[in-house]
């Protein structure tokens, strides 16, 4: 057999030039970022404006009160550097307390949810350290987005919808924010936030006396981190709100928390994958999941490795189940998952995947560590849904598969890929001195010491965001996709077309996908749907079908509807840099010359 071709037509053109692109989940964030470029600056400020646009333009993705994962590499870097910007658990958020709260699982939103905000801070720091702009100039657009307005996205006022009658009657500062006279808001009707306007304003003038770029910035962090928006969110949440659970709790985060975080820089984890190097960020994410199924599947012959073949379909699908029980066993903040690496535990794992679809959870044996086993909970029906990589939302605020991403190359040879996340509008109570409310990244530890993403003061939750980059000699790729537990399960296909079918990055984000959803959710309620496939229709009656007798349990998700897939790359030594984006929700764009 041979890898089936790509298809000679795209929603869009692959971009290619000279000078600089950018590509992302919106549209406005894209060309907020390529303004930069066009203005003189590199591609981490290009980066940074882009992502506080964000905040602004999918608010029910992301928001200032969440947490972001970044990869990058500088011009003069031999290999690629991790930005961490995932805050931990705050002091007081212990299993003892959850539990006296009569918790048995993180509530999936609320206040009690939040872990420290990190994704302004790693924005600052990256801005700081490897950026050339000032801080003013890179928040000027988000700052003239929030005070003059934006268009609400269909999706966003959909989700308003979902949760009016919360924000009627429970969250009424976010009723004050985001209902129009007690109702949902329009599709397309231009949204202001002058609170938000005005607290990004408060961290450009924290710095007016510093003498320096760096000191002004570093002066914007510490007001983020002990001023205003420190002190208001925690008096804000310290008050009983409603919960997923449909309980009343008090939020425990306190000013202390924010002061004591900060983000910064991480190495890589990487594994070679035919000829190419594969960069992700540790298991404090569920990035080292793709580089074990990298490493599962590099010696199978190329027909295998093509989703658009029922063998291809079943052997992918496979995989993903066995690296997400490996997820789910083993990862976690400080968890040194470099056994499932090893040559001997991917051979093992290799020889699991069998001829017909299992049902099982099946975590790897590691010499010198011990798989933890998470409760099975079959899904109920209330949340559930295939999943389009826009959050599935109930009326209580609970919220699946979210996020956004942002991906950037400039003419120097700086390229970066960042995915924002938490801090929906949805997540928890609006703080109304600040126009955002604080994420639930919480929701993804565990209530038992056992596991090694157990709830644990001071510890990071184990985060489904992961961005990856790829190199092969002169040659970068960055790339990302919203969707929670299936962010790694669509990039996967991704690259596999690109890497071994010799698809452009645009025909491989056109081309139909899938995932499974036999793995524990990383989301409350925490559920697990044994042999479960989500397809998009475009794979053809054949390979679902054939799927089917395999014994996989799939559900169609319609045509175009799975991934938010973008990516950027250059070649350094032709000067080339191109770009990609996804054409699902049609509302991510690449842009560049």
């Amino acid at each position: 057999m041979t890898y089936t071709p790509p298809p000679s037509f795209t929603t869009r053109p692959q971009l290619a030039g000279t000078f600089g692109m950018a590509a992302s989940t919106h549209a406005t964030a894209t060309a907020v970022a390529q303004a930069v470029l066009e203005r003189g600056g590199n591609a981490f400020d290009a980066a940074c404006a882009g992502g506080f646009v964000l905040h602004i333009v999918e608010p029910h993705l992301n928001g200032p009160g969440g947490d972001l994962v970044g990869i990058f590499q500088t011009a003069d870097a031999a290999g690629p550097t991790v930005l961490m910007g995932q805050g931990p658990a705050p002091a007081a958020a212990s299993i003892e307390h959850f539990r006296s709260e009569g918790l048995d699982i993180v509530p999936g939103a609320g206040g009690l949810a939040a872990a420290v905000p990190g994704a302004v801070d790693a924005w600052l720091v990256l801005l700081r350290d490897h950026g050339t702009w000032e801080l003013a100039d890179v928040l000027a657009y988000a700052i003239g987005y929030a005070r003059d307005g934006h268009p609400l996205l269909a999706q966003a006022a959909l989700t308003i919808a979902r949760v009016a009658d919360l924000f009627r009657t429970g969250w009424t500062s976010s009723g004050d924010l985001w209902l129009v006279d007690g109702q949902a808001p329009a599709a397309g009707s231009v949204h202001v936030n002058p609170a938000y306007a005005a607290t990004l304003e408060r961290l450009v003038d924290a710095g007016a006396a510093a003498p320096d770029r760096t000191g002004r910035i570093d002066a914007a962090r510490r007001e983020w981190k002990t001023g205003v928006v420190a002190q208001a969110a925690s008096a804000f949440l310290a008050a009983p709100h409603r919960h997923a659970t449909g309980g009343d709790h008090a939020g425990v985060i306190t000013p202390d928390d924010f002061a004591a975080f900060d983000a910064g820089y991480e190495s890589p984890v990487t594994v070679g994958f035919r000829g190419r190097t594969v960069a992700k960020a540790g298991a404090w994410t569920q990035g080292p999941a793709l580089l074990e199924a990298l490493r599962i599947l590099e010696p199978l012959d190329d027909d295998r490795l093509d989703p658009a073949t029922v063998d291809g379909a079943h052997t992918l699908i496979e995989t993903l189940k066995l690296v997400l029980a490996d997820r789910d066993a083993y990862f976690g903040h400080g968890s040194d998952t470099s056994g499932l690496l090893s040559d001997d535990v991917v051979a093992a794992r290799r020889a699991d995947i069998g001829s017909g679809a299992s049902d099982r959870w099946r975590p790897a044996e590691v010499p010198g560590l011990t798989a933890w086993h998470p409760p099975l909970r079959r899904a109920d029906g209330t949340v559930h849904a295939p999943g389009t990589g826009e959050p599935t939302v109930a009326k209580t605020g609970v919220t699946r598969g979210d996020t956004c991403h942002i991906d950037v190359v400039d003419r120097w040879g700086n390229i970066i890929a960042v995915t924002p996340s938490g801090g929906w509008l949805q997540s928890s109570p609006t703080i109304p001195d600040l126009g955002f409310c604080l994420g639930t990244r919480l929701q993804m530890c565990w209530l038992d010491e056992d596991s090694p993403a157990a709830l644990v003061p001071g510890r990071r939750p184990r985060t489904t965001l992961s961005p990856t980059l790829v190199q092969d000699g002169d040659t970068t790729i960055a790339l990302g996709t919203p969707g929670g537990d299936q962010q790694d399960q669509w990039q996967l296909p991704m690259l596999l077309r690109m890497l071994v079918g010799g698809y452009t990055a645009q025909q491989a984000i056109d081309a139909p996908t899938l995932h499974t959803t036999a793995m524990v959710d990383s989301f409350w309620p925490r559920t697990w749907t044994p042999a479960g496939v989500v397809a998009e229709d475009r794979l053809g009656d054949e390979v679902i079908g054939g799927l089917a007798l395999r014994g996989h349990d799939v559900a169609r998700a319609g045509d175009w509807a799975l991934g938010r897939l973008s990516a950027v790359g250059l070649d350094r030594a032709t000067g080339l840099v191109w770009a990609a984006a996804n054409p699902r929700g049609m509302q991510g764009y690449a842009a560049g010359r």
